[in-house]
């Protein structure tokens, strides 16, 4: 590892430590030249299959996009952070074992409305409603009638 303060690149380790979650490994390091001591984050690089839209666009995969669209649906729902974290965490544990370069955005769709159904009936239900672009009434009333079940 290079010395942040003089570039030399042997530095030791002196102290490691797990993260409380065990997420990351953090180690506290010192220059074997200068003797000033910095920190390293050791995280696991974890690559997401792209996603290909409708359209047959491809993008990457995003976190972010994924977090937007279920708290959208979680919107003012008694769900907590916890919950909506741990689903989060499955679907994309899900993505990543399913050891594909690329998945179809209408996937990811219906793992996020899998999650939404145990979570919150009435959150799975707004999802659903965007996500299946209804037609007419009675399609939204068979989706209501199904979550009743």
């Amino acid at each position: 590892m290079k010395c942040p303060f003089c570039g030399n690149v042997d530095t030791q380790v002196v102290e490691t430590r797990v993260a409380e979650d065990g997420d990351f490994i953090r180690r506290r390091r010192q220059c074997g030249s200068c003797e000033k001591r910095f920190t390293t984050y050791e995280r696991p690089d974890v690559t997401f299959p792209s996603v290909v839209k409708k359209d047959g666009r491809r993008i990457d995969y995003e976190h972010a996009k994924l977090a937007a669209s279920m708290n959208l649906a979680l919107r003012k729902r008694p769900v907590s952070t916890e919950q909506v974290d741990g689903a989060m965490e499955r679907i994309e544990e899900k993505l990543l074992n399913l050891g594909v370069r690329e998945i179809p955005s209408t996937r990811i769709g219906e793992l996020v409305m899998r999650e939404l159904k145990k979570l919150d009936k009435v959150a799975y239900v707004r999802f659903a409603s965007v996500y299946r672009s209804f037609e007419d009434i009675d399609e939204f009333k068979t989706l209501v009638d199904e979550v009743r079940r």
